[in-house]
């Protein structure tokens, strides 16, 4: 990829944001570790500086080395960033005396400055600082003022440096798109090139030249990441492509006999493996999730294996990997507390000696999806909602069942296809039913039962980083209700989940 935009991540929750906006200009863009950049700045046409949720003040505050950087190429520096070019370049910053964050408007802008252009006064901006900039620095021109932020924006004279202390990234900043825009495209001048196409065109051609005539081997889960992923290979090495599309018998009602008769009307070289019995067996017993967690990534790899070792001469392991997963490997505040294992099946082992290839690596979860629908995949499979790679064993609280297992996948179906029919499930961003470890007694035709409850789950996010519940239809809520209840054996009452993430997360396990 040419014609970069690095961003240098001091560790602000924004940081994928600002990433993401950039890639909406059609402007491809990396994030690095304020810490570890690129050795080679060559590629790159300019620089933005995120965001951070230390204070510039402290100790063990980020310190970057800009020597490369500063003067050489056009900057942009956001809160954290604004005040580092401030503090360490003659000018001040101290704490600030009122609180600064959230909303706030434009009160002054000056005048015939490319990187303000169309943006009016009263423009709504956010803070998120506790600092504030005093003094510019050396060859600072204020641009901007809020009414309590005096320094909200500014540049320094004699270089394409430009500094603001709110965040143009986040969707409050009405015109921070448009000040992104102004900086890169009319101040840095880079090409906005970076779209569905050229990216199709340009990773067919690389995977052509990496893989040459080799065999890869992709497991295919049913998602969207996997599935662009192995139409992007197919259009590159066509039948060296091998996917294994495995059954483990926790998938949604039907779907594995539909998902591989679509796989196989894409043209893809697809064995499916029916592997519940397997699977089922090994979870038998097992209440603790994250001990289903790793006994299904466990039992995946052994299956896996096994149908990987048929075939011969293979050399890759294709895997969905997308850029989320990459700047989080290399985060700079190190990997994430695990709240809980990640839903997809991890690496393989190490005796299988395959080479990885990664070709939706670079890009977020809606690139793949835009990705997707230029290679010609059904709309609807582009529009499934996440799913589990654990599937339904995390969405039935307690150990797992045939029983269970049947039970729960009616109820999805019931929910999914209501869903679908009446025009919400692309609404929704996830959705899906829980099983609870819990029995409520319940009259059915004048008699007593004592039966299953389940919880209903939807939520609307862009990332699943926060989420929060969909408020759908009572109208909606009542009808499926009662056709659950209704329908499936074993079920007397549903309850409907109105929690948001933080504090909770989206699946229940």
């Amino acid at each position: 990829m040419q014609h970069n935009v690095l961003i240098l991540d001091f560790g602000s929750q924004y940081t994928q944001l600002i990433a993401r906006r950039v890639r909406e200009l059609n402007i491809f863009c990396e994030i690095f570790p304020y810490n570890n950049p690129p050795v080679d700045l060559s590629s790159y046409k300019a620089v933005i500086l995120s965001g951070s949720p230390f204070s510039v003040r402290a100790e063990d505050a980020p310190h970057p080395d800009l020597s490369e950087i500063r003067g050489k190429l056009p900057l942009l520096a956001v809160c954290y960033g604004a005040q580092y070019l401030a503090h360490f370049n003659g000018g001040e910053v101290a704490p600030s005396n009122i609180r600064e964050y959230g909303r706030a408007n434009l009160a002054y802008i000056k005048e015939d400055e490319p990187f303000l252009e169309g943006v009016q006064a009263g423009s709504q901006v956010w803070m998120s600082h506790s600092d504030t900039i005093k003094q510019l620095p050396e060859n600072g021109v204020r641009l901007a003022s809020t009414k309590d932020v005096e320094n909200a924006a500014y540049r320094i004279e004699g270089e394409l440096t430009y500094a603001i202390q709110f965040h143009p990234e986040v969707y409050h900043s009405t015109d921070g798109k448009l000040m992104l825009e102004n900086f890169l495209v009319k101040i840095a001048e880079v090409p906005q090139n970076f779209t569905p196409d050229t990216f199709v065109e340009d990773i067919v051609e690389e995977l052509k030249v990496k893989i040459q005539n080799d065999k890869v081997v992709l497991g295919l889960s049913g998602g969207v990441d996997s599935t662009v992923a192995a139409v992007l290979l197919n259009k590159a090495i066509g039948s060296n492509l091998y996917c294994i599309f495995v059954n483990n018998g926790l998938l949604r009602k039907d779907e594995f006999e539909s998902v591989l008769h679509q796989y196989k009307d894409m043209g893809l070289n697809v064995k499916g493996v029916d592997a519940t019995d397997r699977f089922l067996g090994a979870l038998a017993g097992i209440e603790d999730p994250e001990q289903k967690r790793k006994t299904i990534g466990r039992v995946f790899i052994e299956v896996f294996d096994d149908e990987a070792h048929q075939l011969t001469d293979v050399k890759w392991l294709a895997q969905g990997t997308i850029y989320p997963d990459v700047i989080e490997s290399v985060s700079v505040k190190g990997p994430s507390a695990t709240i809980k294992s990640h839903h997809n099946v991890g690496g393989l082992p190490d005796f299988m000696k395959l080479q990885v290839v990664e070709p939706l690596r670079m890009l977020f979860k809606d690139e793949v999806r835009r990705v997707g629908a230029t290679l010609g995949i059904d709309a609807e499979l582009l529009g499934r909602h996440p799913f589990p790679g654990p599937g339904l064993s995390i969405r039935i609280l307690g150990d797992i069942t045939p029983e269970k297992v049947r039970i729960l996948q009616e109820v999805d179906h019931i929910f999914i296809k209501g869903l679908k029919d009446n025009g919400l499930y692309d609404k929704v961003w996830q959705a899906g039913a829980i099983l609870l470890p819990v029995n409520s007694v319940g009259v059915m035709g004048d008699e007593r039962t004592y039966e299953k409850v389940v919880a209903l789950r939807a939520v609307e996010s862009t990332d699943g980083m926060t989420a929060d519940w969909v408020h759908l239809p009572y109208e909606f809520l009542m009808k499926i209700s009662n056709e659950i209840i209704n329908k499936v054996k074993g079920v007397n009452r549903v309850v409907y989940d109105i929690s948001s993430k933080p504090p909770a997360t989206i699946e229940w396990e």
